[in-house]
């Protein structure tokens, strides 16, 4: 067989690079097409100098001149800017890796799903600002998209969709981060430094965040139930300690099946490589003696709000999804930037949904349509936001 043809959105970040270490151990099977970054010149150069890919892109169009400079006499064609990201996306690869943080690989995600590739799934913005233009638009061009987040792929693997309608729930796992057992009082006093110390996972400080405030679980509801097409009151979230459990489906029948495994990216990344068949690599063992036990708890909805403010917007549709991602963004860069309260961030997106949705704000708009309805809601999610933040910080 030939080599698959691949393309890595994000390749410097920790999924990207994760990809390309798991590829590693197929290097053979594997023709890099493109790989591409936002900022981190040197990272991308050491990854393409690698892979030798057909280009190497660089969003930051500033740092082309010193990406063309580490790539000189490689035969990698240096590019730069977020059009040049969108047209490496739309190269033709057999399977793409999408994993840009942020809204910013929305676009490039909606353009390598147009053109039928297998996507594996690791930039929440495109299911959350965008969800059912992007499966839509996927399966219109003969594409499959596999979830890589650890939750999702966990559903993925144990989901039948020709039993979708036996399906009672889905139910995502959350760690429940560092202030599972802290009171309310402890957590209106929370530091930026105590909020990115995640017990399980070596995440960025957004995401850490998020998983403090347990947004990151809202935003995964409302990514499962676009990609596996349930409605909102068919998932659910129960807290697991020990993040071995990723995630669980439960059947009319009374069975309810799990997958299980270390807390590695790799997995789910594999998963998506090679699915439906499993790919043979170095892969971290599962030892429960060692584990010792799983324990679930639900979560607390008044020490943790934000997972309402999702399942509301999940209920509403419409553009209420990309408003709460937005909104939230800007209320966790407030927060690491010391400019708010641990707590105001779910009552910063909670108040930036109710002006907007007063102000009529939150419609639907066609699959073709998408990335600009999309990055409309996301700019204006953001300005309302900035109002919020401004109150609520000169409160704190």
């Amino acid at each position: 067989m030939s080599p698959r043809r691949v393309v890595v959105l994000g390749s410097t970040g920790s999924v990207g690079a994760n990809t390309l270490d798991l590829l590693s151990h197929v290097r053979d099977d594997v023709e890099v097409l493109a790989l591409t970054a936002g900022r981190n010149v040197e990272k991308l150069a050491e990854q393409a100098l690698a892979w030798r890919p057909d280009r190497a892109v660089i969003e930051d169009e500033s740092l082309l001149a010193e990406l063309r400079h580490r790539l000189a006499g490689s035969g990698v064609e240096a590019q730069a800017g977020r059009a040049a990201v969108i047209e490496a996306a739309a190269t033709g690869a057999d399977w793409v890796m999408s994993s840009i943080v942020g809204v910013a690989g929305l676009a490039p995600t909606l353009a390598a799903a147009r053109t039928g590739a297998v996507i594996g799934l690791a930039n929440k913005e495109s299911l959350i600002c965008a969800g059912p233009a992007l499966i839509a638009i996927s399966r219109a061009a003969g594409g499959q998209i596999i979830p890589v987040d650890s939750e999702h792929s966990a559903i993925f693997q144990v989901f039948a969709p020709e039993d979708r309608d036996r399906v009672r729930r889905l139910i995502l796992t959350a760690s429940g981060g560092p202030f599972r057992t802290w009171s309310v009082e402890a957590m209106a006093t929370v530091t930026a430094a105590q909020a990115v110390a995640h017990p399980n996972w070596s995440m960025g400080a957004k995401i850490s965040v998020d998983s403090a405030t347990m947004m990151n679980k809202g935003l995964e509801m409302i990514e499962a139930a676009y990609l596996f097409g349930m409605a909102s009151d068919r998932v659910d979230v129960v807290v697991h300690p020990q993040s071995v459990v990723h995630s669980l489906v439960e059947y009319a029948d009374g069975s309810t099946l799990a997958q299980l495994g270390p807390p590695d990216m790799r997995t789910p990344i594999a998963c998506a490589w090679s699915w439906p068949r499993r790919m043979s690599w170095p892969a971290p063992g599962l030892d429960l003696a060692k584990v010792g036990q799983l324990t679930f708890e639900a979560p607390d909805p008044e020490r943790f709000p934000a997972l309402s403010i999702a399942r509301e917007c999940l209920e509403a549709g419409g553009g209420a999804p990309a408003v709460m991602n937005a909104a939230n963004e800007s209320a966790v860069h407030a927060f690491l930037g010391g400019q708010l309260a641990f707590l105001d961030i779910a009552r910063a997106v909670r108040e930036t949904l109710s002006r907007m949705n007063d102000r009529g704000d939150l419609a639907h708009a066609s699959h073709d349509q998408a990335v600009e309805w999309a990055l409309e809601l996301d700019r204006n999610g953001r300005a309302v936001a900035a109002q919020v933040l401004s109150r609520l910080g000169s409160m704190s």
